[in-house]
């Protein structure tokens, strides 16, 4: 099999995704309109493209590959089965059939998915984080009295499910008491995805910052400010649920996000893009990637998560970071292409 080539080669492309059922959320369907929109660029580029449900069924999805021999596999399975925790799977059968694919790798989007172990790298690499307790129900009860700091707030997010499953107004949890936290974890579980963790809550502002390969490395676009506009004082300024999906809410409504910034902005910004690239380069990330960041009042960021494959539909915080950045979208799909043939050839 011939190996991926930049642009002017014509390639068998073979866009991947995660099997979507009529049921399932609006998150989870959200990535149909990733893969409308990336077949339609890549189509125009002038390469054969053949789109693929990807289930639990890896065998058959093995099947399916080896007879349709692609050149390249652009990746945009965000779960599997419906369990973030199994986002890695894909990309390792990849590995195992020395099929080349844009994006992280599989051991990449492995550890950023895991947040609290990629929290734990970020502290291991002095990358500034907040403070958290977890995963629960591994994280046992001795374990968070020993190191439980009281009188702070904390926000409980799920361990693996990105998209902000799970969170609403009532996962800020104010206490002074370990064990409070602790029953907080244990009753909100299910509803994020199983498994969970308590992150010191950052009051302030929030930000995200995308990153593009290039030839030279990765190109910060636009940093973004995610605004809180008319939020009540009792309301958490935080982008929960309701304010990614459902179009008809407050949140979603009141949550735009900007890209003009005043001069006294400057250091911040620069001083958050800076942060982005050492995130590229702590974590290996490949093809593309997001930073997201809360910024307390002493302006000092704390990363929150590292998204190694974030949504690429039209109407998402990438997409519109390269708006503002003035590069076309096919231009950026074009490099994702392109970063994942260097990378894979020079391996």
């Amino acid at each position: 099999m011939s190996g991926p080539q930049p642009r002017g080669y014509e390639m068998r492309i073979v866009v991947v995704h995660n099997q979507v059922a009529a049921a399932d959320a609006p998150d989870e369907k959200d990535v149909l309109t990733q893969v409308e929109t990336v077949t339609a660029v890549l189509n125009s580029l002038g390469h054969e493209v053949i789109r693929l449900g990807c289930t639990l069924d890896l065998d058959n999805i093995q099947r399916k590959l080896t007879a349709l021999a692609p050149q390249l596999i652009f990746n945009l399975v965000e779960s599997l089965g419906g369990y973030g925790s199994l986002i890695h799977l894909f990309p390792a059968l990849l590995d195992a059939l020395q099929l080349p694919y844009t994006g992280s790798n599989a051991e990449v989007v492995r550890i950023t998915s895991n947040k609290t172990a990629a929290k734990d790298k970020m502290q291991q690499t002095g990358l500034p984080t907040p403070a958290w307790y977890g995963p629960y129900p591994s994280y046992n009860a001795r374990e968070i009295e020993e190191v439980f700091v009281p009188d702070r707030t904390w926000i409980i997010k799920s361990l693996w499910e990105h998209a902000s499953v799970g969170l609403d107004r009532d996962s800020l949890v104010q206490t002074s008491s370990a064990a409070t936290l602790l029953a907080e974890m244990s009753q909100r579980a299910s509803s994020l995805g199983g498994t969970c963790f308590a992150e010191e809550f950052i009051e302030g502002r929030e930000f995200n910052l995308s990153l593009l390969a290039g030839q030279s490395g990765p190109t910060v676009l636009p940093p973004a400010e995610i605004c809180f506009a008319g939020f009540e004082p009792e309301q958490p300024r935080i982008v929960d649920y309701r304010a990614k999906w459902n179009e008809d809410s407050f949140e979603y409504k009141n949550t735009p996000r900007r890209f003009d910034f005043d001069a006294e902005d400057e250091a911040l910004l620069a001083e958050l893009k800076r942060i982005a690239l050492r995130c590229w380069d702590v974590f290996s990330l490949g093809g593309y990637a997001r930073v997201d960041f809360r910024v307390d009042s002493s302006n000092k960021p704390w990363i929150l998560e590292i998204n190694a494959n974030p949504c690429i539909s039209p109407d998402a915080g990438f997409a519109a970071a390269l708006s503002r950045a003035g590069i076309d979208f096919e231009e950026a799909v074009q490099a994702i292409v392109v970063a994942s043939c260097r990378e894979r050839l020079s391996a």
